[in-house]
């Protein structure tokens, strides 16, 4: 498949990741993103870190001239695709926008891959496709029921490059479907930069320790859980870009689509992540609760062991670990600047 990888979305948390991975793998990663949910200050810093010249391609997924022309003017062997709009709760105030750009981007690319000959495509999806688990952990033949926008724009896809990898043997597609990637680049010099306050948890208390905001707001004490906090697969990012190398490398020998989870196999709660931070940061996180939210669930976490006979590959890295990287990532200053 060539040595040239298009990682869409490759300036955004995953995405940089992904493409630090992949140059350490002996890749040669292209970034195309339009800086919506990212900046362009990452660029430099994958460039320090990997010892690549790395090019990009500032353009939308949905600009489908811009796409034929990043393939005419590279020599692309395969794609990974981590482009897309993510906020949960935006979802449901802007579903055209999330099924234009999730869904609609996906096409796009997709056409274009066609038209260049490229079939080869890790696609970066998420647990939320199975909304309210049954049972846990969730394998990856659990039943599909996305409670939000977010998780429908993802089953859409998923079901149609399930399609596509039917209809064409020339496709050989690995659809991951992460739990919750959080933490940072050992290194300190990438990691999660959202903008205004975060809506993930360990993103959160990284800016409460560093006195941004004033203290985390705990969406219920009374789930059916050990701690009555809620549990979540919390997986360092680095593990889950180390996944998509590995769905890379098992696709030059394979063909159709293939679906995995990437997650930690155990949960941790609210309050064990909140411990954890605690004594990465060496600072007390004040806290209070509030009622649940609606859509929440009380737990979820993945079933990773696919992955691992497929691939080879599971997670090493535990919450502590996410914490300390997290915070290494607020002390150098936990943002980008263009």
């Amino acid at each position: 498949m060539g040595s040239t990888v298009l990682v869409t979305g490759g300036a955004g948390y995953v995405g940089s990741h992904v493409v630090a991975a992949l140059a350490a793998a002996g890749r040669d990663p292209v970034i195309l993103d339009n800086y919506a949910n990212s900046e362009a200050g990452v660029v430099d810093r994958l460039r320090v870190l990997t010892g690549k010249s790395i090019d990009v391609v500032e353009a939308d997924i949905r600009d489908v001239e811009a796409l034929r022309r990043t393939f005419h003017d590279h020599p692309i062997g395969a794609v990974i695709h981590c482009a897309g709009l993510k906020a949960v709760g935006e979802g449901e105030t802007r579903p055209l926008a999330y099924y234009d750009v999730n869904v609609g981007g996906t096409f796009t690319l997709a056409e274009v891959m066609g038209e260049a000959g490229v079939g080869t495509l890790v696609f970066s999806s998420s647990a939320s496709v199975y909304g309210q688990p049954d049972s846990l952990p969730v394998p990856e033949s659990a039943p599909l029921r996305p409670q939000g926008v977010y998780g429908r724009t993802k089953r859409t896809v998923e079901d149609f490059l399930r399609d596509l990898g039917r209809a064409n043997p020339n496709w050989r597609i690995a659809i991951l479907r992460y739990f919750n990637p959080a933490g940072a680049h050992p290194s300190g010099r990438i990691g999660e930069a959202p903008r205004g306050r975060p809506d993930n948890l360990v993103p959160l208390l990284c800016r409460i320790a560093s006195g941004e905001f004033a203290e985390l707001l705990i969406y219920g004490s009374d789930w059916p859980t050990p701690d009555g906090t809620g549990v979540r697969d919390y997986l360092h990012v680095e593990d889950l870009a180390r996944g998509h190398v590995a769905a890379l490398e098992h696709l030059a020998g394979a063909q159709g689509a293939l679906t995995l989870n990437l997650g930690m196999g155990r949960g941790a709660s609210v309050l064990e992540v909140v411990a954890a931070f605690e004594r990465a940061c060496g600072r007390r996180i004040a806290k209070s609760f509030a009622p649940r939210r609606a859509g929440d669930v009380a737990a979820s976490y993945a079933d990773p062991s696919l992955a691992e006979r497929t691939l080879g590959w599971r997670a090493r890295r535990d919450v502590d670990i996410i914490c300390a990287d997290a915070w290494r990532w607020q002390l150098n200053g936990g943002r980008y600047t263009r």
